[in-house]
């Protein structure tokens, strides 16, 4: 059941991805990416993780997706289709995109052949929260830091210079 819950949550995520890369309206991207990091939530919770699960929707869904959505909103970046973009790359882009893919399923399959996928033990969550706030504190103040930087940065360019 766990396994047929992740490959289901996974598929949702591949094609969401696809979504968020080739659709021609740039809102409509940040909201399929909304379902891509909500469908890897499903597989966190397929697999029994709910700390991590929990923590892929308030930081990635809850936070990420709409500093996304207020800097696009801030800067007035266009949100009408853009065709002029689109380049005759596609299909070259599409074809490194599979190359790719297929590598690392391939790297998948050969790390891990045939193991199951097992669920997290009870009480993860204690040794997620000990290992964030004893090992990984600098890289998460660091973090902080950048994500106050971009804050600052998008008010900045939204503000508007006053004509003498």
């Amino acid at each position: 059941m766990t396994t047929a819950l992740f490959a289901v949550a996974g598929a949702v995520a591949v094609a969401a991805a696809v979504m968020v890369v080739t659709s021609r309206r740039i809102v409509h991207a940040a909201l399929w990416l909304v379902v891509t990091l909500g469908a890897v939530a499903g597989c966190f919770g397929a697999l029994q993780a709910e700390f991590v699960a929990l923590v892929q929707i308030l930081v990635y869904v809850g936070a990420i997706v709409v500093l996304v959505l207020f800097a696009l909103m801030l800067t007035k970046a266009p949100t009408n289709p853009l065709p002029t973009l689109t380049t005759g790359r596609s299909p070259f882009a599409a074809a490194i995109a599979v190359v790719l893919a297929l590598l690392l399923g391939a790297g998948v399959v050969f790390a891990f052949g045939n193991q199951k996928i097992e669920p997290v033990p009870a009480g993860s969550a204690n040794a997620i929260g000990t290992s964030i706030f004893q090992t990984w504190v600098l890289p998460f103040e660091i973090l902080s830091v950048l994500l106050l930087a971009a804050l600052i940065g998008a008010i900045a360019l939204s503000q508007r210079k006053k004509e003498d």
